[in-house]
């Protein structure tokens, strides 16, 4: 490769230090997906609507391989059901899971001296996965910033693609955002479509909680970035807002078939199949959408009232955050006086887990200036409630102590 071009990188995972010393909690706070289904409530959904065609169909398929990138009659249920018909079949590329549809739109379109737009901090692999692309021409990546309301800053994306115009082609959203649970407005996700399609720029949108957006009518939410921009590609996984973990169903959508055909070179190369089980649970799924979709943001709703209440009145002395408007997350930050990764160490010493932020960025800074003061809680889960409790019983059991703690500090600090 030439001298301005970045060779392929793979790091550490940023969750591995996580999962280590959190593997053993009886109370998760980690958690970011919706209240996970069961296969008899599955049956019972898909029963309940007569789709005794799906029920058969499971119980007697063969085992062939599916085609490549998805069978006909998964991806037409999703072009229907999520996309309302505003993209057909030809559009739609399954996957194993979002993880591996993440990872496969990256080598597929920054490769080969593209340079490309990421937000920090986030999930690591629309962080970092352009960097995973052979011959990748490297990434600029744009905070996103507590004092700003975690938004999405578009002078900085406007001079990050100007900058280099020819050739900034790629640009990774997370939209809604993980860890902060924050959805961008439809004026700013209209303008960042408008630059990106000024320069010819690809976006690929991680929307893995879009559909679980909090207010009651769904005012809030975005077009899907595949129906809304023709170069956008959108990526799914039916387990953050159905619950549908187990399935391991994701997909990236997008208009633009010479793009389509990019991926389906690149997929072909690493999963191209999914099992045929998993799709027709997915049609089952897809089936009762609306259902499961109203259940889980029910038990959201009940469970965002329950943190709102033990961040902004019972202990806001000690903690803070950009209330959430759509997902199972927020991004809390810890006010007491230890870091978050230490207040974590310490959760994990009684059975709570939680996840700090070095799990959403290469290096959290330091305390005056990063994010080492916060830590990310899923609240998407019916056992959420007393995984809660025994936080409160936690801080409440060292409250004084950080108050000592506190006071000393302000003393040290007059002196």
């Amino acid at each position: 490769p030439s001298p301005n071009r970045i060779t392929r990188i793979m790091n550490e995972p940023w969750s591995k230090r996580h999962k280590k010393e959190f593997q053993s909690c009886q109370y998760s706070l980690s958690n970011s997906f919706a209240q996970p289904l069961t296969q008899p409530e599955l049956v019972r959904l898909t029963a309940d609507r007569h789709r005794n065609d799906l029920l058969d169909l499971y119980q007697k398929h063969d085992l062939e391989y599916v085609p490549n990138g998805g069978s006909l009659d998964l991806r037409r249920d999703i072009a229907r059901v999520i996309y309302h018909d505003e993209l057909s079949a030809e559009h739609i590329l399954v996957f194993p899971g979002g993880q591996v549809a993440l990872q496969t739109a990256s080598l597929a379109c920054a490769r080969d001296g593209c340079r490309s737009v990421v937000f920090t901090p986030g999930y690591q692999s629309t962080v970092e996965s352009p960097l995973w692309a052979a011959d990748n021409g490297g990434i600029t990546e744009i905070e996103r910033r507590p004092e700003d309301g975690w938004r999405v800053d578009l002078d900085e994306v406007r001079k990050a693609i100007r900058g280099n115009e020819n050739t900034t082609k790629f640009l990774i959203l997370n939209e809604p955002w993980n860890p902060g649970g924050i959805l961008m407005t439809l004026e700013t996700q209209s303008e960042l479509i408008r630059v990106c399609r000024e320069n010819d720029t690809i976006v690929l949108c991680d929307e893995v909680y879009r559909l679980l957006e909090h207010e009651p009518s769904g005012e809030t939410r975005l077009p899907s970035m595949a129906a809304a921009y023709e170069k956008g590609i959108s990526a799914v996984t039916m387990s953050k807002p159905w619950g549908g973990c187990g399935i391991t169903i994701g997909w990236l959508a997008c208009r633009d078939l010479s793009i389509i055909r990019k991926l389906i070179d690149v997929q072909y190369f690493g999963t191209a199949c999914v099992s045929r089980a998993s799709e027709i649970q997915g049609r089952m799924v897809l089936a009762s959408s609306d259902f499961i979709l109203k259940e889980r943001l029910e038990i959201i709703r009940t469970n965002k009232e329950s943190l709102r209440i033990f961040i902004e009145e019972r202990y806001r002395e000690w903690f803070s955050w950009k209330r959430p408007n759509a997902g199972a997350i927020a991004f809390v930050k810890f006010e007491g006086p230890w870091t978050a990764e230490d207040l974590g160490r310490h959760l994990a010493e009684v059975g709570i887990s939680i996840k700090p932020a070095y799990c959403f960025v290469r290096k959290v800074g330091v305390k005056e200036r990063g994010l080492v003061d916060y830590f990310r809680v899923g609240f998407g889960e019916r056992k959420f409630p007393l995984a809660l409790e025994k936080f409160a019983e936690f801080v409440e059991s060292h409250e004084d102590s950080w108050r000592r703690s506190r006071n000393v500090d302000n003393t040290q600090r007059d002196f």
